[in-house]
């Protein structure tokens, strides 16, 4: 095991009265209402990084769900064709030859119940995904008060609770985004940086999108998409037409 540098805390969300000047200002880009083609949108929202970081983009999807029920609540992954530009930080659990594809993989963290202690007995969080063998569930269960807040217990609908594991960790280190709906119906999902190239975005957005589309659930009535929008890190987002998709 090696050091790692811990993630950054998420900061505290403003509300519009109490942005800075700066901000106000790149809302005044945005032209009110209006709907843009999703290369026009990317465009944009890379012109809006003005960070001095390089910044994350993220698409954001308001569905017509009634994610009450449990037919309608979507979950689940894909590796987009671009990456993500993130390093991810996997951590494996798993024993004997499971283990040995892991680290052959190229995992960050390999282990079993000691990894599972370390979560629990060190508050230990310096990944940003686990991929565990069935069998380890059973013990990695007990913590799923902890990892469930955090959006890092192993599912099978994500591939990450699998005896594939070596598809798995590659397909976590190529740019694999997990999603899944929140309380209000909304689907969030990094697909890229600003650094990326116009092009690159705009494939991994209509990967993204396309997915979603494709998981519609059959019991979904009505318009299933009600909007669609891409933003960048402390930038404001901008909204799509969703007629950029239907090809």
């Amino acid at each position: 095991m090696w050091e790692v540098k811990p993630q950054l805390p998420h900061k505290e969300v403003k509300t519009m009265k109490n942005r800075g000047k700066n901000y106000k200002t790149l809302v005044a880009k945005v032209e009110k209402g209006k709907l843009y083609t999703s290369e026009d949108a990317i465009s944009l929202v890379k012109e809006l990084a003005n960070t001095k970081f390089d910044a994350t983009i993220e698409v954001a999807m308001n569905l017509n769900l009634d994610v009450k029920k449990a037919d309608q609540q979507l979950r689940g992954a894909i590796t987009l064709p671009k990456g993500t530009g993130k390093t991810c930080r996997v951590l494996v659990l798993a024993k004997g030859d499971h283990a040995k594809e892991a680290v052959e993989a190229g995992a960050d963290y390999v282990g079993d119940t000691d990894m599972i202690e370390k979560i629990q007995k060190e508050n230990w969080f310096l990944f940003d995904t686990i991929i565990a063998t069935p069998d380890m569930m059973p013990q990695l269960g007990k913590l799923g008060k902890v990892l469930g807040p955090k959006g890092l217990m192993p599912n099978p609908k994500t591939g990450t609770v699998t005896n594939n594991v070596k598809q798995a960790v590659l397909e976590a280190k190529a740019g694999r985004v997990e999603y899944r709906t929140d309380s209000y119906g909304n689907v969030h999902g990094v697909i890229g940086k600003a650094s990326f190239s116009n092009e690159d975005l705009v494939e991994n957005l209509n990967a993204f999108v396309k997915t979603i589309l494709r998981a519609k659930p059959q019991t979904a009535k009505g318009t299933y998409v009600k909007s669609i929008s891409v933003s960048a890190t402390m930038s404001p987002s901008v909204r799509i037409d969703q007629n950029s998709f239907d090809n």
